[in-house]
């Protein structure tokens, strides 16, 4: 049975996103503007760009669930995921709150991460927050 994943945020602009992104990253995600299937050449996929890498766009993970299972040569699919603001940690246990915008490439399987709301990263950054506050941000305990 395939996970529910949120359907792309507006279907009219799946794949219309640079191909090049941050990878991973910020604990929180806002909106997902599309899933990606990559296509690797030297995996057997059909070669359309010269030998490089491509992928190919979804509005649904379903949809690219099965196009990635159908098709030789192409990686499990990845969400694209846009977040408004997030969490950097530039050293182990060091974390800031970053609002400028970005997109960034995520395991599907991460967004049963905490989407954000309006308290999310305030209440993850508190003096009085959890110690375990990033295993919970994880979805690892409740």
């Amino acid at each position: 049975m395939t996970p529910a994943y949120p359907p792309a945020l507006d279907a009219a602009k799946v794949g219309s996103y640079p191909a090049l992104t941050k990878s991973g990253g910020g604990y929180v995600w806002d909106e997902v503007p599309d899933y990606r299937v990559w296509s690797h050449p030297e995996r057997g996929a059909p070669d359309e760009c010269d030998g490089s890498d491509y992928y190919y766009a979804f509005d649904s993970y379903p949809d690219a669930l099965a196009f990635s299972e159908s098709r030789e040569g192409t990686e499990r699919p990845l969400a694209l995921v846009l977040q408004r603001e997030h969490i950097n940690e530039p050293r182990p246990g060091v974390f800031e709150h970053v609002t400028q915008e970005r997109i960034t490439e995520w395991k599907v399987e991460w967004l049963s991460r905490s989407r954000r709301t309006a308290n999310t990263i305030t209440d993850f950054l508190s003096a009085d927050a959890s110690p375990n506050r990033l295993e919970i941000l994880r979805g690892e305990v409740d």
